[in-house]
């Protein structure tokens, strides 16, 4: 519930300025859920159902609503999960992440896990001036993962 309180506090300002942007932190999950994380996959869903539904509720009102589908990414969250398979092998964490993506994800294009800063790129796009006729789209940066157009 936190992103439907977050933006029933600061929607009616956007709207009355004639401009804002939300973005909601999707996933790959979000479509490809883990029958080991289904609480995630699902919860993950229900933001990017929520953002399209939103973006079409303020149609009209210069404020865009976009998800952001994110894969593995290297980040505190992953290199905890990977923090043991690093111990046992050795291997740093970019490595236990490439070897997690080929086990796990092996439909990713890139083969690795993104790095913080190419999600992040994607989301300064989407809040961006120029990202102005994107709204209620689930933007995917997450490898290729994602086996469907």
């Amino acid at each position: 519930m936190g992103p439907v309180r977050l933006c029933r506090a600061l929607v009616p300002a956007m709207v009355k300025k004639g401009w804002g942007r939300i973005i909601m932190l999707g996933s790959e999950s979000s479509f490809n859920i883990p029958s080991d994380m289904i609480h995630y996959g699902v919860s993950k869903a229900s933001d990017v159902a929520f953002a399209r539904g939103l973006a079409k509720r303020l149609v009209g009102t210069g404020v865009t609503v976009n998800s952001v589908l994110q894969g593995p990414t290297l980040r505190d969250g992953f290199a905890a999960i990977m923090e043991e398979e690093m111990k046992k092998t050795g291997k740093s964490l970019e490595e236990a992440a490439k070897s997690f993506i080929m086990a796990h994800r092996p439909s990713s294009i890139i083969q690795r896990a993104a790095t913080v800063e190419e999600v992040a790129n994607m989301i300064v796009y989407a809040c961006s001036e120029q990202a102005s006729a994107t709204t209620g789209a689930s933007l995917r940066v997450e490898g290729g993962v994602m086996d469907f157009l």
